[in-house]
């Protein structure tokens, strides 16, 4: 008998309980700097030693992380279900929990890609980027981010397979971060969704939600034995 298909979709709030700092946790600042100083093309644009070591700071953050419970409980999924992880998290901490099938929609810090060809992307070997470090193509490296303002590259991809989902889990984020959070939207109503958030949403709209309003930590206990009564 074939696994049932579950998508896990993950936002800032589950690297959090790790440790990692989230722009709308500060106030509308990541590290004391305003994001159009540090996440945009005309940042990248207007000065780029400053965007390459806020990123090469945000990068010493995610390596000194560990993933938490939430993790590693979306990793032993695998063992019951077809799992796709769909994350709008840059960091790796779904892989180094073990999930094998992992989407990032708005790009991976530990990775760098050419500002020439973006489609040259490299895994780091070393911490930082610094001014100087070359593609294949003799351009300058960047960070393999999706900035504002900059389209998302996987989007249709992650909404086709939404579209698919047995069983739909979102943990972490708000669903009001565009166009990532219209995800939901293409998951078919009559399917099981399940929403791990403390927040307070006006979720009426999504049939077949259930909201637990928990961290992502204690969420997924309550989750666990819902999800299992699906198999």
């Amino acid at each position: 008998m074939s696994k049932k298909r579950l998508i896990v979709f993950t936002g800032a709030g589950i690297s959090a309980e790790s440790g990692i700092k989230t722009f709308r946790d500060s106030g509308g600042l990541w590290e004391e700097h305003k994001i159009e100083d540090v996440a945009t093309p005309e940042a990248w644009v207007k000065n780029r030693e400053l965007v390459l070591e806020f990123y090469n700071q945000r990068r010493k953050q995610v390596i000194a992380a560990k993933p938490n419970a939430a993790h590693d409980f979306i990793a032993e999924l695998q063992n019951k279900f077809e799992v796709q992880v769909i994350t709008q998290n840059v960091d790796d901490l779904h892989e180094r929990a073990g999930s094998k099938n992992v989407m990032h929609l708005h790009g991976e810090i530990m990775k760098a890609r050419s500002t020439a060809d973006p489609s040259l992307v490299y895994s780091l070997k070393k911490v930082d980027i610094l001014i100087g470090d070359l593609c294949a193509k003799g351009s300058q490296l960047r960070p393999h981010i999706v900035w504002f303002g900059e389209d998302v590259p996987y989007m249709e991809q992650a909404n086709a397979l939404a579209e698919k989902a047995d069983l739909f889990v979102v943990v972490g984020t708000s669903l009001n971060v565009y166009p990532a959070a219209g995800i939901i939207n293409f998951v078919n109503v009559t399917t099981p969704k399940w929403l791990v958030d403390p927040g307070d949403f006006n979720l009426d709209y999504i049939k077949q939600l259930r909201h637990i309003k928990q961290t992502a930590v204690n969420g997924v206990k309550s989750l666990k034995e819902e999800l299992y009564k699906n198999l």
